[in-house]
């Protein structure tokens, strides 16, 4: 958490404005404060920040959707978001617990109509606590349940989705941009090495071969090449990083333009590689990751 405040007014000061962050992630509160630092000292305005937030699954009942958002504003003292998405598809039983298990370490599943959470998020942004509303690991066929909703009043303005030169998300990139919805990529530099979340069997995105000679060729480093590549292709991209040097290079993605040739070699790398598998929600009729997009 201490962490967390650090980084995020440096990533302020080098020229980041879109910050992403959630209720999971347990940090809001110093995320906040490194915001209103930041405003305070003049470095930005409110209106240069981006904040996204994400409704996690212990909220999805309708009822629970507009105080989950409240507490977070509490936390952040903000008084709205810029963008407010439903974290994952699937709802869990509400209560203290954000992971609730059974005895057998089974999660505890809610049953809940995405359509009603939906309506409930639109309410959100009718009252002005969030700009814009969108939704994260979704799969086409959940994209569409909501597009086709009866008495639909606002579409998701964006998809967030694990996405890098592994698992280039090529169909639902096409699939979102069809219906002028925003592809938002998470792990895009592949992944933190943490076992608790990431099968550490598979291999190391920033040590891929064609990667490091696209680096190499443009003096950049591989991970800016695997950010770029999604810039090029209109995807909204995150880095994450704790380390201060990272972040002050990741930044620099927009100075240098990758070929046709280098975009259509890394469109070669892709192999289905999952990362975040979120395998203990696999038994959940909601699970996302099925589909093949």
């Amino acid at each position: 958490k201490s962490e967390a405040l650090e980084v995020t007014k440096l990533a302020i000061e080098v020229g980041f404005c879109h910050i992403d962050c959630a209720h999971v992630y347990r940090n809001e509160e110093q995320v906040g404060q490194a915001i209103q630092s930041k405003i305070a000292d003049g470095t930005v305005k409110r209106e240069d920040i981006f904040y996204t937030s994400k409704l996690w699954c212990t909220f999805l009942r309708p009822e629970l959707v507009r105080p989950a958002l409240e507490k977070s504003l509490k936390t952040l003292q903000l008084d709205y978001v810029d963008l407010y998405i439903i974290h994952f598809p699937l709802a869990l039983k509400p209560g203290e617990k954000l992971v609730p298990k059974d005895e057998n370490g089974k999660l505890i599943s809610d049953s809940v109509d995405l359509c009603h959470t939906w309506e409930a998020v639109e309410k959100c942004k009718d009252a002005g606590l969030t700009k814009s509303i969108g939704v994260s690991n979704f799969n086409h066929k959940q994209l569409e349940k909501i597009l086709n909703k009866p008495g639909l009043k606002y579409k998701p303005v964006c998809n967030q989705v694990e996405c890098h030169p592994y698992l280039n998300q090529s169909k639902l990139l096409d699939f979102c941009k069809s219906h002028d919805i925003v592809l938002v990529a998470y792990g895009a530099l592949g992944s933190q090495r943490r076992e608790e979340w990431v099968n550490l069997n598979l291999p190391v995105l920033l040590e891929d071969s064609v990667l490091c000679a696209i680096a190499k060729k443009h003096k950049q480093t591989p991970a800016l090449v695997a950010l770029r590549y999604q810039v090029q292709r209109g995807v909204v991209v995150l880095a994450k990083s704790y380390n201060k040097k990272r972040i002050k290079e990741n930044i620099q993605v927009f100075d240098f333009e990758l070929t046709p040739e280098d975009m259509k070699a890394i469109d070669g790398l892709n192999r289905n590689i999952r990362y975040y598998e979120f395998l203990i929600g696999v038994g959940h009729p909601e699970y996302p990751f099925s589909e093949e997009y």
